[in-house]
C-alpha cells in the first residue's frame, strides 16, 4: 500500500482541507472536514467508499486531528455506504459529529443505522436539510441540522426554528456569505453559521484606520521591511511593550521547546535568528491589527502564510519563501481593517510582486495564493488549476496545508500561554 501511494499521480493523492463552523459571534465551534481522494474526485464513489473512510482516518492519523481541528468537534461526511458499512467506528465518538449527506437514501437500513448510532452517543447531523423530505425520519436520532440559506426562504428557515429548536436539534446556516445573512440567521434561531461572512468586508468606512490599529500596521510593515537588521528589529519589537512580551512569552512556552529560558529580544534573535523572530512577531502584530474580529480570521492568514511560505520555499528557497509568507499573512488585512486593500497596500513596503498579487493583479504569486486559498475550502480543481498557473506542483500544496496546520496549532498554543 505504501509503495502503491509513492508511485501514484500526485492528484490523486488523499486531499483534506477544513471549513469553520462557527457561532453568530464568530468564535468557533467546530470544523467540517472536507476530504476526497483525488483532485479529481467531487465525491466518493459507492464502491470505494469503506476504502475512502480508511483513507480518511490514515489522513487524520497523519495530520493529526487536534491538529486539524483545533481540539474542537469535526464534522464528518458519511455517504450511505459508508454509514451502512461501519465507518462510524474509524472515528473518535466524543469529537466527531457524523455529517450524512443530503444524497443519501433514507430507508429502513439507514434508519435503523443512525437509531443504533444515536443509542450509542454519537452525534448526528443532517446536511442541506430539506423540509418535507424523507429525512425527517432520522430527526429522532440527530443533533444539529445544517440548512442551506440560498436554497431556502428565510420563512422556511424561521418555521423550521419553531420546529426543531424545541426538539433539542441544534441548526447550522450553511453558506452565509454576509453579515446580514448572519444576523438574520441568527435572529431565527440559527446559532452556528458555516460560510465565508467571516473573511469578508461587510462595510467600508471612509474613515481613518484607528490610532492603535495603525500602529501595529506600521509595525507589520518595519517587521517585514527589506535588509532590516538585529538590532533595528530589536528596536521595532521593543517599541511595543504587549508584543515584545508576547513574543517572549511565547518563545519560552512548551509549545516551542526552547531548553533555556530567554530573558530578551536579543537573546531570542541571537538564538532563533531574525527569520524566525520575524515571523513570530509579525503575527502577534498581525493579532493587534486585528482587534476583536472573530479569531478564525486571524488564524486563516496564519495557516494562508505558512503554506506559501513553505510550497515556495521547497522550490526556490527560504528567502523566497519568507517573501510569501507575508503574501499570505497580507491576504486579509481589508477583512480586519474594513478597508480597501489598494488603501492598506500604501502603509506597506512589499516587493512589487507582493504588493500586485494582494491588489488582484495575474501574477505567480497571486495565483500562489488562489491555489491555497481553493485547498483551504476544498475546492480541489480550482487548487490544482491554480497551481498550474503558480507553476508549482499541485502535490506540494498537501504537506504545506497540514504542516500550516501544526504551526498554526502550535502558535495558538503559544499565543494562550502568553496572553495567561
Amino acid at each position: 500500500m505504501r509503495n502503491q501511494q509513492i508511485n501514484m499521480d500526485p492528484r490523486d493523492r488523499v486531499c483534506v482541507a477544513r471549513q469553520p463552523i462557527l457561532f453568530p459571534s464568530g468564535q468557533i465551534f467546530g470544523y467540517e472536514l472536507l476530504y476526497r481522494a483525488g483532485v479529481a474526485d467531487t465525491a466518493c464513489t459507492a464502491s470505494g467508499d469503506l476504502a475512502g473512510a480508511r483513507v480518511l482516518t490514515d489522513a487524520l492519523l497523519n495530520i493529526g486531528l487536534d491538529n486539524l481541528t483545533d481540539g474542537r468537534m469535526a464534522f464528518i461526511n458519511l455517504t450511505r455506504e459508508l454509514l451502512l458499512a461501519g465507518a462510524a467506528d474509524l472515528l473518535p465518538r466524543a469529537s466527531a459529529v457524523l455529517e450524512l449527506r443530503e444524497d443519501v437514501a433514507v430507508d429502513r437500513e439507514v434508519i435503523e443505522a443512525c437509531r443504533q448510532l444515536h443509542g450509542r452517543n454519537y452525534a448526528l447531523a443532517l446536511d442541506d436539510f430539506e423540509p418535507g423530505s424523507a429525512a425527517e425520519m432520522l430527526m429522532p436520532y440527530v443533533q444539529f441540522v445544517k440548512v442551506d440559506v440560498l436554497a431556502t426562504t428565510a420563512a422556511q428557515r424561521v418555521d423550521l426554528a419553531k420546529r426543531l429548536l424545541p426538539l433539542g436539534i441544534r441548526l447550522v446556516a450553511e453558506k452565509v456569505e454576509t453579515e446580514a445573512e448572519a444576523l438574520e440567521a441568527r435572529q431565527a434561531g440559527y446559532g452556528l453559521m458555516q460560510g465565508y461572512f467571516f473573511c469578508r468586508p461587510t462595510t467600508i468606512s471612509a474613515s481613518g484606520i484607528p490610532s492603535e490599529r495603525l500602529s501595529y500596521v506600521q509595525i507589520l510593515a518595519a517587521l517585514n521591511s527589506p535588509g532590516v537588521g538585529v538590532n533595528e528589529l530589536e528596536e521595532i519589537i521593543k517599541r511595543d511593550a504587549s508584543l515584545g512580551y508576547r513574543v517572549l512569552r511565547s518563545i519560552n512556552s512548551a509549545a516551542f521547546g526552547v531548553r533555556q529560558e530567554i530573558r530578551s529580544i536579543r537573546q531570542a534573535l541571537v538564538m532563533l535568528g531574525t527569520g524566525r523572530i520575524r515571523q513570530w512577531a509579525s503575527v502577534w502584530a498581525l493579532a493587534g491589527v486585528h482587534g476583536g474580529g472573530s479569531p478564525e480570521t486571524m488564524n486563516l492568514a496564519v495557516i494562508r502564510a505558512r503554506c506559501c511560505e513553505q510550497i515556495v520555499s521547497s522550490t526556490a528557497g527560504p528567502d523566497v519563501g519568507a517573501e510569501c509568507f507575508l503574501l499570505g499573512l497580507c491576504s486579509l488585512l481589508d477583512v480586519m481593517l474594513g478597508r480597501p486593500m489598494h488603501e492598506i497596500l500604501e502603509s506597506l513596503p512589499l516587493a512589487d510582486e507582493i504588493r500586485d498579487a494582494l491588489g488582484g493583479a495575474a501574477n505567480t504569486e497571486r495565483a500562489l495564493l488562489d491555489a491555497v486559498i481553493a485547498y483551504e475550502r476544498g475546492d480541489w480543481q480550482a487548487a490544482a488549476d491554480a497551481a498550474d498557473r503558480a507553476e508549482i506542483g499541485f502535490d506540494l500544496l498537501q504537506p504545506a496545508y497540514e504542516d500550516a496546520l501544526r504551526w498554526s496549532h502550535q502558535l495558538t498554543r503559544a499565543g494562550t500561554s502568553a496572553a495567561a
